[in-house]
């Protein structure tokens, strides 16, 4: 409990500027000045009728009447580098130029951004600085986790400083949406999040997101000493397939969250379980999935997550713009591609394309499909015949009326060689100019190559700077590219038997990534169950049926 006092006295000071509060309008006046007095701040009207700004902060008040509750929410001005407190301003600038520069380049977030988030951000950062690598009490903590397990008093309490140990499965993007679902368990739980780096993929890749302290795991405090798998013997699940307590006096426990976890491994998203792994200090978990939705069914989290997320369809839009700074090297890759494509255009598209062994589709199917994809929905303008082009002049030797710059991501260069030959070789009706670039084809995937991911994070966050978002289903990647756009994607839909589908993409009705695994499990009749059919904001995704994703009911 030391830890959560020293967490509390330093935190005093950010609950009065963060707490989410709610006031009759006849009081606003008075908290805004209050706040002026307490901290300096300058709060001045802003030209937007019902709010104020202070610092970068705009407050968004929603006009009611005397009697009703007006909720404050802030919303990034696009000149904060601080996106509006989301960010913590203790950091060097030069040691991590991607943190308060990425919003330069992308279109001002529209999602309102919650106080009571900020203050738990804030709280967690205390937390980490407290209980993080390097510290006396990460040193107790790893000398007790590798001392002989004792046998459960049967009235064991939470320990001071608890942790989250995220070790990596599948590909950069599955990697980021399970950090990301790792981090909101941590922040609901007060454990310290740490991330396995021992493979050496996450060296160069990603700036510290905390201030005055590491996220990184150091070598050798792992405390699995062979491979986790469905099969380990410490793992949740197979602690409860043998009747056994979890945290029953053992010091670390696995947490299998894979798309082929068992039934007893969705018991983790019972408050019961939930309960029991508090007396757990190291938790250790693997996951390919963005588990986020199965806690918002959870009644344990209910109430917080509410405070944090008032809207539920920007999780990731928030948290991975607060947790995923590409390092220095991977920033000179963005701003370098951002220059050569995007600088110059009007309007920049970007168009993410991905296939999979699974759902087969030939390279000419698929650009037909992304061709009527993008033109019927009026992204990429429509092209005149070479007979019509030649009797027409094309532009007529005049300026383009508009310069849209297309940047394709994908492993491979067919399809943006030939949507490059289709805009040199042929006008467009309106006369736009339209330029088409692929930053790199890779052709295979790597899991883990440190330059593969750091080509692969780089493209993903040019994607983020896009005016519009194009993204095939089912794609990770795209996942986090609209999440940190702030975007909903067009998404290409499956293919049909090697097929296009007659509705070649739809607008995706969330920025939020698909939980392709959900547990339906129902832990309070203690049966199977839709999981899209369980609260009001969870439902099945569009280009993942099988799936859930949260939405803004």
């Amino acid at each position: 409990m030391a830890a959560r006092s020293q967490l509390a006295g330093r935190s005093r000071s950010s609950a009065v500027r963060a707490t989410t509060v709610l006031l009759t309008s006849a009081t606003v006046a008075a908290v805004l000045l209050m706040a002026a007095v307490l901290f300096g701040a300058r709060w001045t009207p802003s030209s937007d009728a019902g709010t104020w700004v202070s610092a970068g902060v705009r407050v968004v008040m929603n006009a009611v009447s005397d009697q009703g509750a007006v909720p404050l929410a802030t919303v990034p001005d696009p000149s904060d580098r601080l996106l509006g407190g989301l960010l913590s301003p203790d950091f060097e600038d030069r040691s991590c130029f991607s943190r308060y520069r990425a919003a330069r380049y992308r279109r001002a977030s529209l999602h309102a951004l919650s106080p009571h988030l900020v203050f738990a951000l804030r709280r967690y950062e205390s937390l980490h600085r407290l209980c993080g690598p390097g510290t006396h009490a990460y040193a107790r903590a790893v000398e007790r986790l590798r001392a002989p397990p004792k046998a459960s008093s049967g009235d064991d309490v939470a320990p001071s400083c608890s942790y989250l140990v995220w070790t990596p499965n599948a590909g950069l993007g599955n990697r980021i949406l399970s950090i990301t679902a790792g981090f909101l368990y941590a922040l609901l739980t007060d454990r310290v999040l740490l991330l396995d780096g021992s493979r050496g993929d996450l060296d160069d890749l990603f700036c510290e997101p905390f201030p005055g302290s590491t996220w990184i795991l150091p070598r050798g405090d792992l405390p699995a000493r062979v491979k986790l798998t469905i099969d380990t013997p410490e793992s949740l699940g197979n602690t409860l397939g043998r009747g056994e307590a979890p945290g029953g006096g053992a010091p670390w426990l696995y947490v299998h969250l894979v798309h082929n976890y068992n039934a007893q491994d969705k018991l983790f998203f019972c408050d019961d379980v939930q309960a029991q792994l508090r007396r757990v200090p190291w938790l250790v978990f693997q996951a390919d999935n963005y588990f986020v939705p199965g806690l918002f069914v959870m009644p344990r989290f209910e109430r917080e997550l509410a405070r944090m997320f008032p809207r539920r369809d920007a999780v990731f839009h928030h948290l991975g713009r607060y947790l995923f700074h590409p390092s220095n090297t991977v920033w000179d890759m963005v701003a370098r591609y951002h220059g050569a494509y995007f600088a110059k255009a009007d309007e920049r598209v970007g168009i993410q394309v991905r296939t999979f062994k699974w759902a087969p589709i030939s390279t000419d199917e698929f650009y037909a499909q992304i061709l009527k994809c993008t033109q019927r929905e009026n992204i990429l303008p429509a092209v005149v015949a070479p007979a019509a082009n030649a009797s027409t002049g094309g532009s007529g030797g005049q300026a383009a009326a508009k310069r849209k710059a297309v940047v394709v991501v994908s492993l491979h260069g067919e399809y943006s060689e030939m949507l490059r030959n289709l805009y040199h070789e042929h006008a467009t009706a309106a006369g736009e100019a339209v330029s088409v670039f692929q930053p790199t084809h890779l052709g295979e995937q790597h899991i883990g190559d440190k330059q593969q991911n750091q080509k692969a994070l780089a493209e993903m966050v040019l994607l983020s700077f896009s005016d519009v978002v194009v993204t095939s289903g089912v794609s990770t990647f795209g996942y986090v590219s609209q999440g940190l756009a702030g975007l909903r994607p067009w998404v290409l839909m499956r293919p049909n038997h090697g097929k296009a589908p007659d509705t070649p993409c739809r607008l995706a009705p969330t920025i939020e990534p698909c939980f392709h695994r959900p547990p339906n499990y129902d832990c309070r009749a203690k049966a199977r169950c839709d999981t899209g059919r369980m609260v009001q904001h969870i439902r099945h995704c569009e280009d993942f049926p099988e799936g859930v994703q949260l939405l803004e009911s």
